[in-house]
């Protein structure tokens, strides 16, 4: 109980709706899609994920560099840490995803790691899909699921027409 007394936390609100960010100390330990549970309070942490969110959802960030910290089991660490592997505007299935971390039979156990990841956006679970690229659930709902991909697909254009013409 004395851990939590160390947490700062504060809403962001995003073209998707709400979220609350969660430091500790110089880590991010959260962002999830709500409102609620908010302490308030001054954190170098969370001024600089609001910066950098607020760049990504204007179309100027690609990646982050907030030091991150979640708890989880080891399996769920490494769903989170392959997901931050995924390139920015691409997707990937369960089942891919379950693969790349050496799983290829744990699709459904990879899907309820992704599905506990508490950064979102921060380690982007948005850019996991369904087979056949069906969009899959979503924490925050479909139609910010949506809006993250959507976001990053032109971003990722319009990156790619300027090293064409540069």
């Amino acid at each position: 109980m004395s851990q939590q007394k160390n947490i700062i936390s504060r809403i962001y609100v995003s073209p998707c709706g709400p979220m609350v960010l969660h430091a500790m100390g110089d880590c991010l330990v959260a962002c999830l899609w709500d409102n609620r549970s908010v302490t308030g309070g001054e954190s170098p942490v969370i001024d600089r994920a609001i910066q950098q969110l607020d760049e990504y959802f204007d179309g100027k960030r690609t990646s982050f560099d907030i030091r991150l910290s979640a708890h989880g089991t080891e399996f769920q660490r490494r769903v989170w840490r392959a997901l931050t592997e995924i390139e920015f505007g691409d997707v990937m299935t369960y089942g891919e995803l379950a693969a790349h971390i050496g799983n290829p039979q744990a699709a459904r156990t990879t899907g309820r790691a992704v599905g506990a990841n508490p950064l979102n956006i921060f380690v982007p679970c948005h850019r996991i899909v369904g087979a056949g690229n069906t969009i899959g659930g979503y924490a925050g709902g479909l139609a910010a699921k949506r809006y993250l991909l959507g976001l990053e697909r032109a971003m990722k254009e319009k990156c790619n027409k300027k090293s064409l013409f540069s």
